[in-house]
Order: structure tokens, then C-alpha cells, then sequence
């Protein structure tokens, strides 16, 4: 019997979810727990495993489409089955258009875009990425998904093609120079000898002409104009961020704590650490998920008009890629060890950079720590990442005069940032669990007992 490969829902706030790549063909033969299409969603980009073994006779979700969660995206039948053609997926971008299928209908493949200087095409993240590893100017690939999008099998044949040619600089050096930009330039009678190439090895791309065009200069990249496409994994938290703003009564409150003390135990408790130093980061988890056992109302989960307070305590830490804000979450934070956090948390923020994560390890957190320390921030104000109700920001640690039992003496000090949505929680109990967490850090040695 056939078997239908549905968009699994990875974390309560999932909604959707992109096709990248399909990693099998029709016909194929696939074996259960093998990897059968790359999905990127708002928290990461992973491969879908197929639930079963047999012949990949449908692909439904096409490279490039949106589908909903439990969205159907392929069909897995047993070798000579008859496989009915399922109705299309129904993608976020034509949901409103769409009319339920009847029969089998054959839909004709979209023309060429038309590319010009105010059309902006849309490309697959992963697509974009190999683009700029490999210097490939994207107004010269022609996509071949859903109105021209840019999948990245359009940009694995760009870097088949043959090489970019080459010119000698003012110092004398060979460098790269992809077609486009050759043929702008002689269009424009610009010295290519005159343009500094920012592609890998100083190629020369098409952007680098057109700096040069409008009189900027390319002698660095600084100041260099660049169109960031609010889609994929960036999209998706644009469009959460500005939710997530205009459906709380977000306030944040601010508090400045002494760790004096804590960074005296995470200096001994680093001399003994055999896989990495502890870090200030960990020390303020241990104390946050302390603290929200105390006070449930933080950890918990806005769904609908309900409140869920949750019974286990994981928290999400913040880690930044060039895509945006990834939170890989350290599940029963508060059962765990100094060292446990530490080696945990570390090895998800490794995860989550080399986009080797799962879905498992960045869903489900109940409450977010996002630290803006190492930029030599003081203090900022969070955005919550719903369905949480609650996110602490951390500032860096800066040595300060405090005073000390009516004496001057040389403190490390720290600001706390809480952002609560009001609505579920007041001003008093989020003012309490704050200064709950300040309290576990000025007086930090219970952590080792």
C-alpha cells in the first residue's frame, strides 16, 4: 500500500516549510531512515528521512514550494503499484487562489522570468550560498523553479560552465572576471585593470562593476550596496519578529547584578575542565532555569487563548548566523550540571554553525537566553520568540567600583534584561523572577553543591 510523506511538524511553532533540494528522483529506489529531500524551515535547514522502504513514485512538493505542515510532499509505493496523482500541495503563495483538484491535470512549466534591474527573482537559501562560495553572479542564472525561481541545481550548472575569463590588475595580476561583469564593463568602457574584484581569489563580479559604474570605487567592500531577500530562514524570522511584537504587551525591565563571585567559581571550576571553560552564559542558564521553577509563569507557552505552563524547563540559547538567529535548545536545564551545560551547550552552538543540527535540538524550548556580551553590549531590549512568553538578554561582564559593606572595592557587574509579555505575566512576579536570577548569581556556590 502506498504510502504518503507528509511535512512533519518539528516544534509547536512551526507553521511551514521550503523545499530545497530533492535528494531522490522519481522511480527510485529508497530505504527506510534514508535521507530523501533537504527542507529549511525558520530554525534550520535539514534532511527529511523517509518513514518507509520502496519506490519514490510521486513527487508532490516541487524545489522551491512552501508547504504547510502535514502539507503532502511525496508518495512511497511498492515496486509496479499503481500510484493515483495526488492533488498538488497547497503552498502559503497560492493558498488563497487554490480550488480543489478534481482529476490529474497537467500544469505547464513557468516561462523564463524576464531579469532586469528592478525585477527581483527569488532564490532558494541553499542556492544563494553555493552562489557565493563560488563567485556566481545570480542575474546570470536562469532558474528553473516556480516563476524562475533560482534553485540550486541552476547554480550547480552555473559553476559548470566554462571559467570566468581573466585581465591583468594595476599591479600586474591575473584576476577572474565573471562574464557579466566583462560584458558591463565594456558596455560602460571600464578599466577592468581599475576594479577591485571582491569574489573568492579578487574575482571580479558583476556587483564590482557597478560599484565602479556609480562613482563609489571599489577599493573596498566597505559601503557596498546589497539586496537582502526577506525570504527563507530570514523571512520567516522577519515575519515572527514583527508578530511577535504587535500580538504581545512586550515590556522588558533591567536590573544590574554582581557577579563578582561567579566569575571567582567559573575560574576555579574552568582550571579543572577537561573539554572547554565555562563561560558566564552557562552560569546565568544554571541560574534561569533555577529560577523559573520558582516562577512557572515564565515558562510557558501562549497557544491560542490559552497559556500552557510546561513542566520541563528548556531553554533555547540564542546563536547568530549569517541567516539570522538559530536557538538550539538545552532540554532539563535545571537537572543539569555546570559542566553538563556547558559541554551541551557548546556542542549545539558547534551544531547549529556547521548546519549540521537537527530538528530535535532547536524545537521545544519553553523559555531564551540571548547574551549580547562578547559586542560590548550593557544592556538591550529582546524580542520574545513566541509561543514563549519570556527571554532574558545578557549584557557583557565590565569591572566597575561598587560598594562593598560601606567600602569601595573593584566589582565585575552585569545587566539583566527581561522581556515579558504583560498580559500573562505582571510587573511585580517578572521584577521578582529577576532579581530570583540576580540572587543565584551574586551568591553563585550552590551551583557546585
Amino acid at each position: 500500500m502506498a504510502t504518503e510523506i507528509v511535512l512533519p511538524q518539528w516544534g509547536m511553532e512551526m507553521q511551514d516549510g521550503t523545499i530545497v533540494k530533492w535528494l531522490k528522483k522519481e522511480g527510485d529506489t529508497v530505504e527506510e531512515g534514508e535521507p530523501i529531500v533537504e527542507i529549511e524551515t525558520a530554525k534550520l535547514q535539514t534532511e527529511l528521512e523517509s518513514t518507509v522502504s520502496g519506490i519514490l513514485a510521486r513527487i508532490v512538493a516541487q524545489e522551491g514550494e512552501i508547504v504547510p505542515i502535514r502539507g503532502l510532499l511525496a508518495v512511497i509505493a511498492a515496486p509496479g503499484e499503481e500510484v493515483p496523482m495526488p492533488a498538488p500541495v497547497t503552498s502559503s503563495a497560492t493558498a488563497a487562489s487554490a480550488t480543489p483538484a478534481t482529476k490529474s491535470t497537467e500544469i505547464p512549466p513557468s516561462p523564463p522570468a524576464q531579469r532586469g534591474e528592478a525585477d527581483h527573482v527569488q532564490v532558494v537559501p541553499a542556492a544563494r550560498r553555493l552562489a557565493q562560495q563560488h563567485g556566481i553572479d545570480l542575474s546570470t542564472v536562469q532558474g528553473s523553479g516556480p516563476r524562475g525561481r533560482i534553485l540550486i541545481e541552476d547554480v550547480e550548472k552555473a559553476t559548470q560552465a566554462p571559467a570566468a575569463t581573466s585581465t591583468a590588475s594595476a599591479n600586474g595580476i591575473r584576476v577572474q572576471i565573471v562574464p557579466a561583469a566583462r560584458r558591463l564593463a565594456g558596455e560602460k568602457g571600464i578599466d577592468l585593470g581599475q576594479v577591485q574584484g571582491s569574489g573568492p581569489g579578487g574575482r571580479i563580479l558583476l556587483q564590482d562593476v557597478e560599484q565602479e559604474i556609480s562613482g563609489v570605487g571599489s577599493l573596498s567592500t566597505a559601503g557596498k550596496q546589497e539586496i537582502i531577500e526577506l525570504t527563507g530562514i530570514r523571512g520567516t524570522i522577519a515575519t515572527r519578529m514583527l508578530q511577535s511584537l504587535q500580538t504581545m504587551a512586550q515590556l522588558t525591565i533591567t536590573t544590574e547584578a554582581n557577579v563578582t563571585e561567579a566569575m571567582t567559581l567559573r575560574q576555579g571550576l574552568s582550571r579543572h575542565q577537561t573539554d572547554g571553560n565555562i563561560s558566564p552564559l552557562h552560569l546565568v542558564i544554571k541560574a534561569t532555569a533555577r529560577a523559573l521553577k520558582e516562577y512557572p509563569r515564565l515558562n510557558a507557552l501562549q497557544l491560542d487563548d490559552k497559556v500552557r505552563t510546561m513542566a520541563q524547563i528548556n531553554i533555547g540559547v540564542a546563536v547568530a548566523l549569517d541567516e539570522g538567529l538559530i536557538t538550539p535548545v538545552i532540554k532539563d536545564a535545571d537537572t543539569k550540571t555546570l559542566s553538563q551545560l556547558a559541554r551541551e551547550g557548546r556542542e549545539l552552538a558547534a551544531k547549529t554553525r556547521g548546519g549540521t543540527a537537527k530538528p530535535e535540538d532547536v524545537t521545544g524550548g519553553t523559555f531564551t537566553i540571548t547574551n549580547l556580551g562578547a559586542y560590548e553590549i550593557d544592556a538591550f531590549t529582546p524580542i520574545i520568540n513566541p509561543p514563549q512568553v519570556g527571554i532574558l538578554g545578557l549584557g557583557r561582564v565590565v569591572e566597575k567600583p561598587v560598594i562593598v559593606d560601606g567600602q569601595v572595592a573593584k566589582g565585575a557587574m552585569m545587566y539583566l534584561s527581561l522581556t515579558f509579555d504583560h498580559r500573562i505575566v505582571d510587573g511585580a512576579p517578572a521584577a521578582e523572577f529577576l532579581q530570583k536570577v540576580k540572587g543565584y548569581l551574586e551568591d553563585p556556590w550552590w551551583m557546585v553543591i
